[in-house]
């Protein structure tokens, strides 16, 4: 397939898939030297639609490009020990977020209370956010 029907494969854009061969990434395989309809046109196969699924996947998980350049290496090595401590980096990453993310809801939550309960002097909610900018402006 050539990169337009890889990009389809991997729902990307043409562009993210040059970037990632230029990220290293996925490879850019060698023009044909043929002639005719299939000459000086990269052909794309398989392994490039894995490899660029893997890439969006592990993406979707959080992980860096830097990242996910080590997951494939060690898909080639088989190093899961170094996998899994990547997996569980990621996993306590997430855990801190979601800890701040549940942080900031509570405090929505209450100012949304405050603003349900009072009706005199600016609303909680806007004076929060008047007062400080910022994700520490639900304190």
């Amino acid at each position: 397939m050539t990169i337009a029907g890889l990009a389809r494969a991997g729902r990307v854009g043409v562009e993210t898939i040059r970037y990632y061969q230029r990220r290293g990434l996925l490879e850019k395989p060698e023009r044909p030297n043929g002639t005719g309809s299939g000459g000086l046109v990269r052909r794309y196969g398989a392994e490039d639609v894995r490899r660029l699924r893997f890439i969006r996947a592990a993406q979707a998980a959080g992980f860096t490009l830097e990242q996910i350049s080590e997951l494939l290496a060690l898909d080639a090595s088989e190093d899961r020990p170094r996998a899994r401590q990547l997996a569980n980096d990621r996993l306590a990453a997430l855990d801190a977020k979601i800890a701040e993310l549940e942080h900031v809801r509570d405090a929505l939550r209450r100012l949304a209370r405050a603003c349900a309960l009072s009706s005199v002097g600016p609303c909680p909610i806007l004076a929060s956010f008047d007062e400080a900018m910022g994700p520490t402006a639900f304190t």
